[in-house]
């Protein structure tokens, strides 16, 4: 596999010595910076866009050799750095991501770069337009530093692996997964590879990878941020989302992307729902006075003894933090609720992305891509499964339909949210994955414990995972906190106020 690096090195040497302001320093340390400091050092003078972006670009290809998270570098980034300069020189302001830089999912449409899905398919695609998302980001100020790998067409929540970029590895133990699919992202934001990045999420592939990389994801409620532009795996359940090192970084980014989109038409329910600021939640102290329910349905279902052991500790860190711990939360019919969720829905959905984006006579169906090839097996059963399957799996003639029109989805969520109204709950917790990152050589029999498929996907509610701890093999755990629709600012006060008292994200190891 090999990266776009044409003039990366020229790129480089150009801006630390032909671009240079001066008395800036050429060394920047990357490690852990968040935006808040970054547009500190802008003010203060310590360095520009152009000069933080080309340190990235001086250190991509050694931070990610080991790792392999990256599929397309930005050489246009320093240009749109030095842009960015000029404009600060001029007004004075800095717009809320100046300067920032964003690592994309390979599946978000970016104009001048490849926007593959991981397949030989799409393999020489490039967008015209930007996604509806990827606009507003810019718009803010934010540069694309380069896309990342992910799991074929979303296809796996167990690994990222694609035909396009290869095998992406856990920067916390090489030799097991960051699961999937945005592991990518994960890997490159975990290892310091850009400041925040984009994921989606169809049943795990925000929230898992994160919760194996030690990172922070929100997936948000269905209808508060719009897909135009993404290549779908099941749109009915499909978001986009942040995956940061910090709660703050996340919500920056979120409170950006969120808004009506008349591409997107699910976007239409969040009107009147979202605050002018999301930043006004981050506090502190924000569990004080909370109450959290446990869902040991999901908790202790099967959980491998030391993630328990960090998920118990974590329920006393809640409670040492303000929290009253409402310990067990039963649903009623749980079980049977969560069952007959999923629709196939890819042909449909792909074929439309293909006819609105890709518009080419030899890419319009199911069977092209079928025809183009993959060098994954598992990619290419899901392919061909997918030919035939139609409908809501299970036995049920229940149509699908959104979060908002169908009847189990919808019914599924009243049951939940219903008994957080009667107990007076901010929101559920349980672990994010119940078991550790699977190794890469055995991830099919290894993939056990994925919470995250549940219920957000299904019902539309937001969850957000925080890292948790560490457990044995220097393996990453997170607890994700569970949601009403549309109540991110709730999630937002109670998963910063954890993470501010707990500190349990770490860097992984350098070798």
């Amino acid at each position: 596999m090999s990266k776009n690096l044409t003039s990366l090195s020229a790129i480089v040497f150009f801006c630390l010595y032909g671009c240079q302001e001066p008395n800036q320093p050429q060394q920047i340390d990357l490690e852990e910076l968040t935006i808040t400091e970054i547009h500190k050092a802008y003010k203060n003078g310590d360095y520009n866009s152009k000069t933080l972006v080309a340190a990235f670009l001086k250190d991509i290809d050694s931070l990610d050799s080991k790792i392999n998270a990256l599929t397309t570098i930005n050489t246009n980034a320093i240009t749109q750095a030095k842009a960015l300069d000029e404009e600060y020189k001029k007004t004075g302001v800095l717009r809320p991501l100046h300067g920032i830089p964003i690592i994309v999912k390979d599946n978000i449409n970016t104009i001048g770069l490849p926007t593959t899905a991981g397949s030989f398919a799409l393999k020489d695609f490039i967008p015209t337009e930007n996604a509806f998302v990827i606009k507003k980001l810019i718009d803010a100020g934010a540069i694309i530093l380069a896309k990342s790998n992910m799991a074929e067409w979303a296809f796996s929540a167990m690994h990222t692996k694609s035909s396009t970029g290869g095998t992406t590895r856990n920067p916390y133990n090489l030799n097991h997964v960051p699961a999937g699919s945005s592991g990518g992202t994960a890997a490159a934001i975990a290892s310091n590879i850009g400041i925040v990045g984009l994921g989606t999420d169809t049943g795990n592939s925000i929230r898992g990878p994160s919760s194996h990389c030690a990172l922070v994801g929100f997936r948000t409620t269905l209808g508060l941020i719009s897909r135009e532009g993404i290549a779908p795996l099941f749109l009915r359940n499909d978001v986009v989302g942040p995956m940061c090192r910090t709660v703050e970084d996340a919500t920056r980014v979120m409170e950006i992307m969120v808004g009506y989109d008349t591409d997107d038409p699910i976007t239409k329910n969040s009107e009147g729902k979202t605050p002018n600021s999301y930043t006004q939640f981050l506090d502190k102290n924000g569990l004080v006075g909370s109450r959290i329910g446990v869902l040991r349905e999901l908790s202790d279902n099967n959980i491998d003894p030391d993630i328990k052991d960090l998920f118990e500790k974590a329920l006393l860190d809640l409670n040492a933090l303000g929290t009253e711990i409402i310990d067990p939360v039963v649903v009623p019919d749980f079980s049977s609720l969560a069952q007959n969720q999923w629709c196939a829905k890819f042909r449909e959905d792909i074929e439309t992305y293909l006819a609105t984006y890709v518009k080419r006579d030899t890419m319009k169906t199911l069977e092209d891509i079928i025809r183009v090839g993959t060098t994954s097996e598992f990619s290419n059963r899901r392919l061909n499964q997918y030919t035939t399957a139609d409908g809501r799996w299970g036995n049920t003639n229940v149509e699908c339909s959104d979060a908002y029109h169908d009847e189990r989805r919808i019914a599924f969520r009243e049951a939940i949210e219903n008994v957080m109204d009667s107990l007076k709950l901010d929101a559920i917790v349980y672990p994010t994955w119940n078991n550790k990152p699977a190794r890469i050589d055995n991830f099919e029999e290894e993939y056990k414990g994925d919470n995250n498929q549940i219920i957000a996907p299904h019902t539309g509610q937001p969850a957000f995972t925080v890292p948790m701890g560490m457990s044995p093999g220097n393996l990453p755990v997170g607890i994700q906190f569970l949601g009403r629709m549309y109540d991110e600012p709730t999630l937002i006060k109670l998963s910063y106020s954890y993470e501010q008292g707990t500190k349990h994200r770490i860097l992984p190891p350098k070798s």
